[in-house]
């Protein structure tokens, strides 16, 4: 006899927090939260392209070296390297802030 166990999923809401900063300071932020069921890695490209929006941005480009911080502490600055238009601000950070 097999038994079926279901399990359900728990709610949990996805954050994720976009700053602008030139010369040290916040230009401007924004938090996009996302209810849906999607993956991990869908909900953060979801989110970026939101903030990207949002911004009037381009979308940057994931260098190697902004997937290591990001996977390393749930954060990653995207500098002038990783967009193609010029920025006028020095970075873009991301951070997820609720998972």
């Amino acid at each position: 006899m097999i038994n079926f166990i279901n399990f359900e999923r728990s709610f949990v809401m996805f954050r994720l927090w976009g700053k602008e900063f030139k010369e040290n300071r916040l230009l401007r932020d924004t938090v996009i939260c996302d209810e849906t069921t999607d993956t991990r890695t869908h909900k953060i490209f979801n989110a970026l392209d939101a903030i990207c929006y949002e911004f009037d941005l381009s979308k940057p480009i994931w260098l190697d070296t902004t997937i290591a911080d990001f996977k390393r502490h749930a954060k990653a600055r995207f500098y002038q390297d990783n967009f193609v238009d010029s920025i006028d601000f020095d970075y873009l950070e991301i951070e997820v802030i609720e998972e």
